[in-house]
């Protein structure tokens, strides 16, 4: 999908009225990544009443949302597709001019992706070593306070050094996202030992040594 079916999203969003409170395209974005790790796979109208409104209500009769979900299923295809196959995929975060950090450039996609996986507990629930590393490297953009009960999580983010740019940061994200669905959505053996094209997930969250 390309800028003018992004700029027409966005703008869909936009135009939704009250009540509904829809997630800008950036976090719709993010949400769908979430989405797509999910296993079993979620049916579509669980996730669907998700992109009008972040609470997951109806729209109010009348509203027109066939040309928001077609873009939205479109998405979700190139998403699902691209994390099958660990291909490098560009989630839409863009730079903002009075950002003071690359976290609040990438804030909004995060808390769209946090959203899934909040609403769609079932990938949490695969709780193991093996999540922690990409978990660290999603979260670490959110404020401590939204991170309830995570105690480890919290501990091992104090030692990730910042993104240094939002290129980097973005990066982080898209490995992130790809190491989880190594848990969640694993490829089948005939086809692990496939080379994958263009970037694939190699690398983690950069550390920084912890004093002594």
């Amino acid at each position: 999908m390309g800028d003018a079916e992004i700029a027409e999203i966005d703008e869909l969003l936009a135009r939704l009225p009250e009540p509904l409170e829809p997630p800008d395209v950036c976090a719709l974005d993010g949400f769908l990544a979430g989405v797509a790790l999910q296993r079993p796979p979620l049916a579509e109208a669980q996730w669907l009443p998700f992109v009008s409104d972040t609470q997951g209500r109806s729209a109010p009769p009348g509203v027109p949302l066939e040309r928001l979900h077609a873009l939205a299923r479109r998405r979700f295809a190139e998403l699902d597709a691209r994390i099958e196959q660990r291909q490098w995929f560009d989630p839409w975060v863009f730079e903002l001019s009075d950002a003071k950090s690359p976290s609040e450039a990438v804030l909004p996609w995060i808390a769209g992706f946090a959203l899934a996986i909040d609403r769609f507990p079932s990938f949490a629930r695969e709780e193991s070593a093996a999540m922690l590393e990409p978990l660290e490297a999603l979260y670490r953009h959110l404020d401590p306070d939204d991170l309830e009960n995570a105690d480890e999580l919290l501990a091992q983010i104090e030692l990730l050094d910042p993104p240094g740019d939002l290129g980097e940061a973005v990066e982080d994200l898209v490995r992130a996202t790809l190491l989880l669905a190594d848990i969640s959505r694993p490829r089948r053996a005939e086809s692990a030992g496939a080379r994958p094209r263009g970037r694939t997930a190699a690398g983690g969250p950069r550390r920084r040594h912890a004093s002594r």
